[in-house]
Parts: structure tokens; sequence; C-alpha cells
């Protein structure tokens, strides 16, 4: 198996990661940190759709997909945090004025997980915001400790991952998800 990260400008394939079986769902389709509150609650069924695909038209895109082949089989969103929840957020500190990427969502589809995707699209991540000028990228993963994870809160990523990637503990938060805190993990690009 060989894995092709690239930037995610094929709205099908990311709705394939992202998208919900009925197009009429209010799922996230990865906005949530994305857009400000307000607009995630305004933005229902197709028209969330539809917001993504004006995303992966933008410049840059809104992420990046791992390929097995053609397939699509995973997803990373990356962006500057500036145009991110993360650029007003009480619980994930600033730990400075550099004007950091952030990668808060790695997603593997079901029957492609434990094969190294997730490892693989958090590269594509930094070499995509390395790409488009990023000083440097943060994660704000969950600090397991080595403990079990529900599949479905794992999508911020666990630190162990993002050490693995060269990404450093750079400060705590008061975030807490699936019962694991969240620490804010740096990678410096310069």
């Amino acid at each position: 198996m060989t894995i092709a990260v690239r930037s995610a400008s094929a709205f099908e394939d990311v709705r394939t990661l992202v998208g919900p079986k009925s197009p009429g769902a209010n799922v996230c389709w990865c906005l949530s940190y994305r857009v400000p509150s307000k607009l995630n609650n305004e933005l229902r069924g197709p028209a969330r759709g539809e917001y993504v695909a004006e995303l992966c038209r933008a410049e840059p895109p809104p992420g990046v997909l791992a390929y097995d082949g053609a397939e699509p089989v995973g997803w990373a969103a990356v962006a500057p945090r500036s145009d991110t929840s993360f650029a007003r957020s009480r619980r994930i500190p600033h730990i400075d004025d550099l004007p950091v990427w952030s990668l808060w969502c790695v997603r593997v589809r079901p029957g492609h997980r434990k094969k190294g995707i997730s490892h693989a699209l958090i590269a594509g991540a930094v070499e995509f915001a390395r790409a488009h000028g990023a000083p440097a990228i943060e994660a704000y993963p969950l600090d397991n400790g080595g403990a079990k994870v529900d599949v479905t809160m794992a999508y911020v990523g666990i630190r162990k991952n993002f050490e693995r990637a060269g990404f450093v503990h750079a400060a705590g938060t008061t975030s807490v998800l699936a019962g694991h805190p969240r620490v804010l993990m740096r990678l410096d690009l310069r």
C-alpha cells in the first residue's frame, strides 16, 4: 500500500471522508472549529456541504486528503489558526504572536485504520502548511497516557502520534475531550 497525501481540493473526496450519509443531516463536515459558532449553527443540512465545496475551491483548500491509489482514505483539517475558532479560544492558549497554522482533525476511514495513514496525514498537513508559508503548526491532541480512546473522539489525534512527527509539548490547555486533557503541541517550520 502506497499512501499519497494531496490538498483537499476535490470536494467529492472530502465528502467521502467527512460528509454525512444523508445530504440533509446536520453533521460536523469538519466545520466546528473552522467557522464561528454562530455560522456553524446557521449552516443546516445541504448548506453545510455547499460551504465545504466553496472551501475546496478556495486557496488554500481546507486541508489534506490521503489516498490509497485513487481511493480517498483519510482527511486532516489544517488552516491558519487566525481562520479558526482557536484564534478566539479560551481553553486553547496562545503561547506567542507567531501566525501559526492549526491541525485539529485527523480522520481515517473504517477499514483503513491501523495502517499508518494518520501518520501520513500529519506529515502531509505539516508539508501543506509549510508550502503555504506557515512559520509553525500546532495541534491540540488528547494526552491519553496510553489509555484507550473512543474512535469517535480520537479525531483530534493523540499526543504520541504528534510527538512521533516531531511536534513538542508547548502548553497545557483547559480543554478536555472524552475524559482526556488536550495539550498544545507545536512544530516549528522555520
